[in-house]
């Protein structure tokens, strides 16, 4: 038999750049983006190719909208989504409201793609696959702790193994949620995710007039979690189930995760939601190979990870920047990858030292800090699930509730004090 040729060189990387982005999903994407439309050398770097899979709910709410619009790319992608107009709250009692808002669903293959494509058009070089294996330091080149410099990263080739090292003044890990690349690089809190989730992909056209909003369910026996069913357009559907806090952290960093099957509770989805039932049993799962379901975990609430050591930031989810309430966070790890290239900017155009730089960095995901603070509070839906039902059967009856519940949407309005106690005792408060 002929010997199986060995895989092709890669293309040689820069040695140097201004700054070397390491994950191209929508925060390292942002990041590079907003940096090479300034000037800056940048090699945006990821361990796949692309376009590629990435487990997620695919939901674009309102603050997505706003970030593709600040990067230049809102047309292109609505052009390739699925809009939609309502997201559909479901209570375990089968009580529904729509809540309105600017809303579309994109696979994320399809969106980073774009988001990849823009950021190689504002003059960022971008390489592929490539892992981040460890920062450089400079000096010695050891890690002397909170006091050594990053000054580039070793980086290996998945396909050939080959490594290559690159210079660079900053680093953007923009790695999500799995914490490896937070480890090598000494900026991990928390080695376990947040939460955890499960999708796939259905085709059902006979579903497709049927199936129009952002379906978010709630039920007594999904308790700490929630299912969803976004439509993608064609007959295709994203079907899924998260669970929040679904590992217990230790002192360490480390913790367990509960006594739950992410698969049991997929079923169980398809048993307490008729639409779901109905889309799985008449349809077709979707996928490369065997077309089953894909797991991914979850890091939330701005926690988790250092936002950065000298010479190094980290942004997007590997930051925490998934909301944990809902699950999304496409649009605040845009943000959040602009807000690191904003940093570095502002810091260079000010003549600021590095470590005045990170605590630019720091201070703009503080001002955020508190919002993700409300919707930890707004978990309080998920573990208490009649909490669904209470604000399902207020928002029928009354437009005030439902405004808020838009507000909460387009984040004007603060999801936890929809469920605190002073907001609880508010729905029994005539209507209006």
């Amino acid at each position: 038999m002929p010997e199986t040729p060995p895989p092709a060189l890669p293309a040689p990387l820069p040695e140097r750049c201004d700054v070397l982005v390491v994950g191209a999903g929508p925060a390292g994407s942002a990041c590079a983006q907003w940096l090479a439309r300034a000037g800056w050398q940048v090699l945006l770097v990821d361990q796949h190719g692309f376009p590629r899979d990435k487990v997620c709910g695919d939901g674009l709410i309102p603050d997505s909208h706003h970030a593709l619009q600040r990067l230049g790319v809102h047309a292109e992608v609505m052009a390739a989504a699925q809009a939609a107009t309502h997201v559909g709250c479901i209570g375990p009692r089968g009580g529904r409201i729509d809540v309105p808002g600017r809303l579309a669903v994109l696979p994320r293959r399809q969106l980073d793609d774009i988001l990849k494509r823009a950021a190689e058009r504002a003059g960022a070089v971008f390489h592929a696959p490539w892992r981040f294996e460890a920062p450089l330091f400079d000096g010695d080149g050891s890690d002397r702790g909170d006091a050594a410099t990053v000054v580039g990263a070793r980086l290996r080739h998945t396909a050939s193994g080959t490594e290559a090292r690159v210079q660079a003044r900053w680093v953007v890990l923009a790695t999500g949620a799995v914490p490896r690349a937070l480890l090598a690089a000494g900026v991990c809190e928390r080695h376990t995710p947040s939460g955890i989730a499960l999708r796939g992909y259905v085709q059902n056209d006979a579903m497709a007039g049927r199936l129009t909003a952002l379906e978010v369910v709630w039920h007594k026996r999904l308790r700490q979690g929630y299912g969803w069913i976004f439509p993608c357009g064609d007959g295709v559907f994203n079907i899924g189930v998260g669970l929040a806090h679904s590992h217990a952290k230790d002192a360490d960093g480390k913790g367990s995760m509960r006594d739950v099957n992410l698969r049991a509770l997929f079923a169980t989805f398809t048993e307490v939601y008729a639409p779901a039932a109905a889309l799985m049993q008449g349809g077709t799962l979707l996928g490369d190979g065997i077309g089953e379901l894909k797991g991914a975990p979850l890091r939330c609430s701005l926690e988790g990870a250092r936002y950065g050591r000298p010479g190094l930031l980290v942004t997007g989810e590997a930051a925490g920047s998934t909301y944990a309430f809902s699950g999304e966070g496409i649009g605040k790890a845009m943000e959040t990858g602009i807000l690191a290239a904003e940093a570095l900017l502002a810091g260079a155009a000010a003549g600021e030292t590095e470590a005045a730089t990170r605590a630019r960095y720091d201070g703009a995901l503080a001002v955020l800090k508190p919002r993700f603070a409300l919707y930890e509070r707004a978990n309080r839906v998920n573990d208490h699930p009649w909490l669904a039902d209470l604000l399902i059967w207020r928002a029928r009856r009354s437009p005030r509730i439902l405004r808020r519940m838009a507000g909460v949407l387009e984040e004007t309005g603060n999801p936890g004090n929809l469920v605190s106690l002073r907001g609880i005792a508010r729905l029994f408060l005539p209507i209006r």
